[in-house]
């Protein structure tokens, strides 16, 4: 974990956030008193997922949802 000046954070900014992307832990601190952590939404390596990306991938028959001839004497 990496513990930051408030100071030096306002000037470094940009590198802090892509060090956070990365993974890095940073603590944001006044006075040698942590005040704020900087966390990644999201996780390195990690894509966001986007509704509907499988579309089209997927295809059911359409006897899907008819009895199965094995299973009849069960039903």
């Amino acid at each position: 974990m990496q513990i930051i000046d408030v100071n030096q954070a306002k000037l470094h900014l940009p590198e802090l956030i892509e060090q956070t992307m990365s993974g890095d832990d940073i603590v944001i601190a006044q006075d040698g008193k942590a005040l704020v952590k900087l966390v990644a939404l999201v996780k390195p390596g990690k894509k966001i997922r986007q509704f509907g990306g499988a579309k089209g991938l997927v295809i059911m028959s359409d006897d899907f949802d008819a009895p199965i001839e094995d299973f009849k004497e069960y039903m």
